[in-house]
């Protein structure tokens, strides 16, 4: 099989210039990658390269990340404002055949796009892949298999849990590998649960993280005081607010989504970031003594991700729609880079189910 690589074009769309890499036939089978936080298209490429040349693959940058425009993220509206900018290239012609119904993959932020978009254009969607997705709740302040509210106003959750050493470090483009804040290692510690499955891309994914604008409109975004621990809650603009609870809560709306193509939901069982003992989840790293003046049990627990999601997904199903579960032993955040063959099995397995 020959191997497959991308090119970049910029696509004007949605009021923006949209960076978006395309490979494959202009007819072929239509994909849409759409990448996760602190990181751009450029990180599907260890995937893409394994993929047969039948599909059509476009991958943009979300906004704010690698060259697409900076343009602000407004978070009170979730995740929308992600979700349009892609929703406005599927009628591109340049990308997609004409009507393109294409399965859309998701990594982490970039699955809760694809769940947004699947509310949005429920008819354009052939089908999901969900790569280690964000709750259908967004991402901490929540408890329960239900997604209920930890504290009313969502504390937390948010910009104000990033780390302003590895905001800093983002923004200054620090390639070294000196401490757990620096790029590298979160690239090496957090992204993947073996920093050997990096390999030669190493240098090349690290640059998708390093294309991450950072401040008050992107990442990490603005944050409020609050009376209740840790001390801060979400506030209205950048990309951690877009996912927070208080913005980005799409379960129900998911269920009741009147055409239901098939999920598949793949993840690794050695996730750092989403889990139900996600190492950014304040309530978890509360309860190592982490964070101090954790609430305990009972006032702040962590958030089960992973049983939330599957409460959803098992809900959607129940309604008329079909997901399947995935789970790769001993694998991390990025199942498409540590185990790129077997991903690339389900995503071919749901390109096969289009129509």
């Amino acid at each position: 099989m020959a191997q497959v690589e991308t090119r970049q074009h910029a696509v004007a769309a949605n009021g923006l210039t949209q960076s978006v890499r395309v490979a494959g036939p202009s007819d072929g089978v239509p994909v849409l990658l759409i990448h996760g936080n602190c990181t751009s298209a450029l990180f599907w490429e260890p995937l893409v390269r394994r993929l047969p040349g039948h599909l059509r693959i476009v991958a943009p940058d979300l906004r704010g990340f690698g060259q697409t425009d900076t343009a602000p993220v407004d978070a009170t509206r979730g995740l929308a404002d992600f979700a349009d900018d892609v929703a406005a290239l599927f009628d591109v012609g340049s990308l997609f055949p004409a009507g393109a119904e294409p399965v859309v993959v998701g990594h982490s932020l970039g699955a809760g796009v694809a769940m947004q978009l699947l509310v949005d254009v429920p008819g354009r969607v052939a089908g999901l892949l969900l790569e280690a997705p964000i709750s259908p709740y967004g991402f901490g302040g929540t408890r329960g298999l239900e997604g209920a509210l930890t504290k009313p106003d969502f504390a937390g959750a948010g910009a104000g849990t990033a780390d302003p050493d590895f905001v800093r470090r983002l923004a200054a483009k620090d390639r070294d590998d000196d401490g757990p804040t620096s790029p590298r290692a979160v690239l090496r510690n957090a992204y993947v649960a073996d920093p050997a499955t990096l390999g030669d891309d190493e240098e090349l994914l690290l640059d998708t993280l390093l294309s991450t604008v950072t401040g008050d409109d992107n990442y990490p975004g603005t944050a409020e005081p609050s009376a209740n621990w840790p001390g801060t809650a979400p506030g209205g603009r950048g990309v951690l607010n877009a996912f927070a609870p208080s913005h980005f809560r799409i379960a129900d709306d998911l269920v009741a989504v009147p055409t239901k193509p098939p999920i598949t939901w793949v993840r690794g069982d050695a996730d750092a970031f989403v889990s139900d003992t996600s190492q950014f989840d304040v309530a978890h790293l509360g309860s190592l003594g982490v964070v101090p003046g954790w609430p305990g049990e009972e006032g702040y627990p962590p958030q089960p991700m992973i049983g939330q999601t599957r409460a959803v997904l098992e809900r959607y199903a129940a309604a008329g729609g079909t997901y399947r579960e995935v789970v790769l032993t001993g694998c991390g955040h990025s199942p498409h880079i540590e185990r790129p063959a077997e991903f690339a099995a389900e995503l071919l397995a749901l390109t096969d189910r289009r129509g």
